[in-house]
C-alpha cells in the first residue's frame, strides 16, 4: 500500500511557473514508476506523464513537452512535476499515481488544483 499526497498547485498567471510535489509514504517509493495526471471540468482525465523508477527514463504528452519536467528523488519519497510557461489549458486538478511492474496505476493521490489565469 502506498499513501500519495500531492501538494503545491495554486492561482498563477499566464506564462509562470509551479513545482508539484508528491509525497509518498507506506511501500517503498522506489519500487514503483511514477505518474502525473490531470483533469479539467468536464473533461476525461488525461496523461501527463511518467517516470521510471530509478528515474532515468520520463515520458510526457505531446501537449506539454518542452514545458513540462518529471523528477523523483528516491531518498525523500517524493515525485516533483516542473511546470514552466503556464498557459490557460493548463488548468485542472493534478493527480501522482504508482504505477505497477504490470503497467497500471495501483495508488492515486487526492489531486491539487492548478489555475493560470489570463
Amino acid at each position: 500500500q502506498v499513501q500519495l499526497v500531492e501538494s503545491g498547485g495554486g492561482l498563477v498567471q499566464v506564462g509562470d511557473s509551479l513545482r508539484l510535489s508528491c509525497a509518498a509514504s507506506g511501500h517503498s517509493f522506489s519500487f514503483y514508476e511514477m505518474g502525473w495526471f490531470r483533469q479539467a471540468p468536464g473533461k476525461e482525465r488525461d496523461f501527463v506523464g511518467n517516470i521510471s523508477r530509478g528515474g532515468g527514463i520520463t515520458n510526457y504528452a505531446d501537449s506539454v513537452k518542452g514545458r513540462f519536467t518529471i523528477s523523483r528523488d528516491n531518498a525523500k519519497n517524493t515525485a516533483y512535476l516542473q511546470m514552466n510557461s503556464l498557459k490557460p489549458e493548463d488548468t485542472a486538478v493534478y493527480h501522482c499515481a504508482a504505477q505497477s511492474s504490470r503497467g497500471d496505476y495501483l495508488y492515486w493521490g487526492q489531486g491539487t488544483q492548478v489555475t493560470v489565469s489570463s
